[in-house]
């Protein structure tokens, strides 16, 4: 069995591709990359083919992560039949995927904070807006560890 997993900001340059890249190089630690594939789209449609944004592109070099083949896609209605998990950023993330959600999925809808309750966030703010690159990333990062605990132990990984 392969466990899947979509992560999804609004516009799928900063947070979204941070969590994807930064989630990979986790489960490639864990030598569980043949068990757990992973993508990341957007809700909103105006970076569509772009590449991450170039914070997340710094950040994503400082940890050594390959984002060359990342570009931003807009979720469509087969994702929530093709993932496992689908991980919203934030509250406002979450009720666009609520709204697009196929009545018949049974996908789990979450929220990447949702794995880190310890953080004290809800939301992973949008750097975008904030500027605040490193906040993210500590947050993202922490999301990731709290998510893969909870992939392993669910799944018997």
């Amino acid at each position: 069995m392969v466990v899947r997993v979509l992560f999804v900001c609004l516009g799928n340059i900063c947070r979204s591709p941070m969590a994807e890249g930064m989630f990979r190089a986790k489960v490639d630690a864990a030598g569980l990359s043949d068990a757990i594939r992973i993508d990341s789209a957007a809700t909103g449609n105006w970076n569509l083919g772009n590449p991450p944004h170039r914070g997340t592109q710094q950040v994503l070099t400082k940890h050594g992560i390959d984002y060359s083949q990342m570009r931003a896609r807009l979720i469509d209605k087969d994702d929530f039949a093709d993932f496992d998990y689908v991980i919203g950023m934030d509250g406002s993330n979450m009720q666009d995927l609520e709204a697009l959600k196929p009545l018949e999925s049974d996908v789990a809808l979450k929220k990447l904070m949702d794995f880190a309750p310890d953080e004290g966030q809800h939301d992973v703010p949008d750097p975008y807006y904030t500027g605040n690159f490193a906040e993210t990333e500590r947050l993202v990062s922490a999301g990731c560890d709290g998510l893969l605990k909870a992939i392993r132990e669910k799944f018997s990984l």
